[in-house]
């Protein structure tokens, strides 16, 4: 961490060639902002009843997960995403509230089973209630800066020293396993408990010499990480480790458990229906259940992929592609709602294909061939993303098909009034996907956004319960900023993956690829210990 807090926003992109039609992987910096208390209350989804933390006192009333956060600064907009990062895993758990920690109320620390406080921006001015209840005993798990406050304030807490330490670890070491850190996070905080008292380290970071230092140390009810996890974080992150400490501190009961899930992408009119059912006799022979992720209307205007001539199809004028998939979801299969075209009619957005294309967000690509993210469309509003989702339904049940109750955003992109609008609309339990966040979900102000990808479910700030989808996708060449990914680098991801106690690997599949990657992935991901399971499943109380 450099004593400015300035990271730069990196857009980390997962994914291939055009026709792969990888999904944008923003997966950015973030840090805090947010000028009134925003409160997200959520009930626990797939755990054990949250049990009081590490050190607090049976006097505690507490409940829910408290999420604090820096806004001052020239980058003080960062922080009110690290708090929606932070407060979308919290939801795995239960209730969540959020505020800058500048408006930090006396005594709320000790109301709530666990605050997370993410010191950000350097030396932020901390309320001195905050640190004396922090001080007093009240669980809190600290990430990155400015715990240098609350060691000179009150020296008893255990920590002898943190200072800057501007050496960049190669990895993280935790519950066994080598997470990875992307170097442009920069280095961390190097701490330290004091002499004759009790500590234990939960997770350390290696230096570039080969040294270890913590990375994550417990002394009392405080928890620290040096560092802010969500900077630059991939699929390999130890992001992971953050995400599994939550266990640690909500839910230590929680017995291992790893599940996984497969879902065959960007199907339509165009697809091919023996590819399809191929897929699917593939799957129930591994008994592996799965999901189909369907827009109803193709077009292709130019006639990119037919010489020149237009191509227009939809669902109910493609009876064979919809016998297809009431043949697949005969065999396992689960259909989910992948937007209407996949794309925009009429306009390259930003090649003018269905299923290459934005459908919620306009797109283009540079000079260099990188595809840019412009804004939201120009018509967007709730009423035109509602319009979206009923032209949708109205073209399943043409074809004869029950319109699915679980959305996944194409190219996992929209803008925050789609994903709250789609969150709000009647019959849609849950989305299936990683998910865009933009400053001002809090109630803070700014321009910035980023990508988030959970190992489990949550019940997400946009407030709809959210699938996981945790390791991308097979990307067989290098496309735009889009890199190679094969089957071993997806297997990698899940085994590195299983350090969170209870997650769940997922991925999706691209059906013209037929059974090129798929049996090595679905047999390579079983071998590894997980069980695939339906989405549906997930969405069940444990």
């Amino acid at each position: 961490m450099h004593r400015t807090a300035v990271r730069r926003i990196l857009a980390v992109t997962f994914g291939p060639e055009r026709r792969l039609a990888a999904k944008v992987i923003r997966i950015a910096l973030v840090v805090a902002v947010a000028l009134s208390m925003s409160s997200c209350k959520t009930s626990p989804i797939g755990t054990s009843p949250a049990t009081p933390s590490p050190g607090r006192s049976p006097a505690y009333p507490a409940s829910g997960v408290l999420v604090l956060y820096d806004t001052t600064g020239q980058y003080g907009s960062l922080g009110e995403l690290y708090a929606v990062q932070a407060g979308n895993l919290a939801s795995h758990f239960g209730a969540w509230e959020s505020a800058p920690v500048t408006k930090y109320t006396p005594g709320s620390a000790q109301k709530h089973l666990l605050t997370i406080y993410i010191g950000s921006t350097y030396d932020e001015p901390l309320p001195q209630s905050f640190l004396a209840d922090a001080a007093a005993g009240a669980p809190v798990l600290w990430l990155g800066g400015n715990v240098w406050q609350l060691i000179r304030k009150y020296p008893q807490i255990g920590f002898s020293t943190a200072t800057i330490d501007d050496a960049v670890p190669t990895e993280i070491r935790y519950r066994g396993t080598a997470l990875t850190r992307n170097a442009a996070a920069g280095g961390t905080v190097h701490i330290e408990a004091a002499q004759g008292v009790y500590s234990k380290t939960l997770a350390e970071a290696v230096r570039p010499d080969g040294t270890t230092v913590p990375w994550a140390l417990r002394v009392g009810a405080l928890t620290y990480i040096t560092e802010v996890p969500f900077t630059y974080a991939g699929f390999d992150d130890r992001y992971l480790a953050f995400a599994d400490l939550l266990y640690d501190l909500l839910a230590p009961g929680t017995p291992e458990r790893h599940r996984a899930l497969v879902r065959i992408e960007d199907v339509g009119p165009h697809s091919d229906p023996a590819q399809l059912r191929q897929i699917a006799d593939y799957l129930q022979s591994r008994n592996v259940p799965f999901a189909v992720a369907v827009f109803p209307v193709y077009d292709d205007a130019a006639g990119v992929y037919s010489g020149g001539v237009a191509v227009h199809r939809t669902l109910s004028g493609s009876p064979q592609v919809v016998a297809a998939l009431r043949y697949m979801t005969e065999h396992g299969g689960t259909l989910i709602m992948h937007g209407y075209t996949h794309g925009m009619a009429g306009a390259k957005n930003p090649y003018g294909v269905s299923a290459e294309d934005y459908e919620f967000y306009r797109a283009h690509v540079d000079e260099a061939g990188a595809v840019v993210l412009d804004g939201p469309v120009p018509s967007d509003s709730a009423d035109w993303a509602r319009s979206r989702l009923d032209a949708a339904r109205q073209e399943w049940t043409k074809a004869g098909l029950t319109p699915p109750d679980i959305w996944e955003f194409p190219h996992y992109t929209a803008s925050a009034t789609d994903y709250e609008t789609i969150a709000k609309a009647p019959g849609i339990r849950a989305r299936y996907e990683q998910v865009l966040y933009f400053n001002g979900i809090l109630g803070g102000t700014g321009t910035r956004s980023v990508s988030q990808f959970f190992p489990y479910v949550v019940k997400d700030a946009y407030g709809t319960p959210v699938i996981p989808e945790t390791l991308g996708n097979v990307a067989t060449q290098r496309f735009n900023q889009h890199g190679v990914r094969l089957v071993p680098d997806l297997l990698a991801s899940a085994k590195r993956q299983r350090a969170v106690r209870d997650n769940v690997a997922s991925f999706f599949y691209h059906p013209f690829l037929a059974l090129q990657y798929l049996p090595q992935l679905i047999e390579g991901i079983q071998s590894l210990g997980y069980t695939f399971v339906a989405a549906p499943s997930l969405l069940e109380p444990r």
